[in-house]
């Protein structure tokens, strides 16, 4: 875990580089051209810096090793931090929509000239690569929070392309395509929003996350064993716990019983390496 740990801080460092650089090209564009999709866009991409560095507090404290006051361990601060990025992209899903808002109703036409297109081309193509890089990151560490930091640049990457179609549309003479671009950019916002709340209240609320029949055919090969039931897990995709009851022959010695469970527990832990621990209740089988 804690090597695991050790990847995910490298792997937000960089990606807090990378966004930070793509936000003030962005900003600094958006304010030089007047365009309120590129500024919205900007501060989206800025909203990815702050995720980043909210995650890096999140992972800092997820990868502390249990203690007497936490005895399942930290690893729900990693959720947290997924909680937290949520409520940056709210906030500038209401400033997007406000800008648009406004645009719309006082009106204005952007400045948009060759260059500032040829910028936020490039912005997308870091974008892309980004999310890309992270994405692959989440699933090799099994991390949600890079998978949410990886939405939300994914997120980012489909405001862009909206807002370059925007800034075509407003050079050949359609000004009203820059705040309907903004209003687009606060559709992907909203749908990154419901992704992440949706991830990570399951992990909160103890949503199942081993499906039980995959447990019932680890824990049925094992020969001694007649049955279990009350499968329940918990926890999240990389730190997840398990607990069920063991039906065991009512005559088996207790030394016995308690080695059998021992198995039970040892495959379970090598068929699903995203366990923590493993509590099993032994007892017969019930009399029909």
């Amino acid at each position: 875990m804690t090597e695991r740990y050790t990847t995910v801080t490298a792997v937000l460092w960089r990606v807090l580089f990378v966004n930070l650089a793509v936000a003030v090209a962005k900003i600094a564009l958006g304010y030089a051209t007047g365009a309120v999709s590129i500024l919205s866009d900007g501060f989206h991409s800025l909203t990815d810096s702050f995720s980043n560095v909210v995650a890096l507090i999140g992972v800092s404290a997820a990868r502390r090793p249990p203690d007497a006051d936490h005895p399942y361990g930290h690893r729900k601060y990693e959720t947290m931090a997924s909680l937290a990025i949520l409520v940056f992209l709210v906030v500038v899903l209401v400033q997007v929509v406000s800008a648009s808002i406004d645009r719309l109703m006082n009106g204005s036409t952007p400045r948009v000239f060759p260059e500032g297109i040829a910028l936020m081309s490039v912005t997308l193509i870091i974008n892309i690569g980004v999310v890309w890089y992270e994405l692959g990151q989440s699933r090799v560490l099994k991390s949600e929070v890079l998978r949410a930091d990886a939405k939300h640049t994914r997120s980012d990457v489909m405001t862009t392309i909206a807002v370059l179609g925007a800034l075509v549309g407003v050079w050949w003479g359609y000004p009203m395509l820059d705040p309907l671009a903004a209003f687009l950019v606060a559709g992907f916002i909203a749908h990154a929003c419901w992704s992440i709340f949706r991830e990570a209240s399951g992990i909160l609320a103890d949503h199942i996350v081993i499906p039980e029949e995959d447990v019932r055919t680890v824990v049925q090969s094992v020969p001694e064993v007649l049955g279990c039931e009350k499968i329940r897990t918990r926890g999240s995709i990389d730190y997840a716990f398990l607990d069920l009851h063991l039906w065991l022959d009512g005559s088996t010695p207790l030394q016995s019983a308690h080695s059998v469970s021992h198995v039970v527990k040892d495959k379970l832990m090598a068929r699903f390496p995203e366990l923590a621990d493993v509590i099993i209740h032994i007892e017969p089988p019930h009399k029909r």
